[in-house]
């Protein structure tokens, strides 16, 4: 059986080989691009982000990242997002006082953490459910942390049929989103490209969804 094939969106930001290099070794067949055949026809597609909430926004607005992430999922094919690349699936961001649309796949507003020391740079623990699929066998690990905002509230209600979301959840200073599974859409907000052996097992939990 042929590996499943990832797409890292290349679109201007976020350390795209990085990323590239830990989903071949997780066990993906791994495409840099933002074209929009491949994108759609891909197994799963992976939108990274890294640096200011605004800038990424503007570097996937001008790539068509919206129309992309929504085209896929709603025909229902995986999308993970990693780090700012998760804070843009929520409604907006707000950045020293001033307020940038996201995607808005979720509800809610990615705001600066309340902590003595800021960025949050590191590792940490996560306190994920029981019955996630990402954090399969991972129950103790630590993972890599950079950033200084995220979403600290989860405010989607989510009625049957449809499955409830599994939170994931870390703390520095105040407590916030780790990672995120919705359906289709999965995000955490540490780095598992930068995460170790961790971090690559839980790559390879993803691709295995696929």
């Amino acid at each position: 059986m042929a590996a499943p094939s990832v797409v890292v969106l290349d679109y201007g930001s976020g350390n795209v080989h990085s990323a590239a290099k830990a989903l071949e070794a997780a066990g993906a067949r791994v495409e840099l691009t933002a074209d929009r055949d491949r994108v759609a026809a891909a197994d799963g597609l992976l939108v990274p982000g890294v640096g200011a909430f605004s800038a990424v926004m503007n570097s996937l607005n001008a790539a068509r990242g919206a129309e992309l992430i929504d085209r896929r999922l709603a025909g229902g094919r995986p999308v993970l997002g990693i780090c700012v690349g998760m804070q843009v699936m929520f409604e907006g961001g707000v950045e020293r006082g001033n307020s940038t649309p996201g995607l808005g796949e979720w509800p809610g507003v990615v705001s600066q953490l309340e902590a003595p020391i800021l960025p949050h740079m590191g590792w940490n623990t996560v306190d994920a459910p029981e019955d996630s699929r990402l954090f399969e066998g991972l129950r103790d690990e630590r993972f890599y942390f950079v950033h200084s905002f995220a979403a600290q509230q989860w405010t989607l209600d989510v009625l049957p049929p449809f499955p409830v979301p599994r939170l994931t959840w870390a703390e520095h200073g105040s407590r916030f989103l780790a990672a995120v599974e919705n359906g289709y859409l999965s995000a955490t907000q540490f780095h598992p490209e930068k995460s170790g052996a961790a971090g690559i097992q839980l790559l390879r939990n993803w691709i295995g969804t696929l």
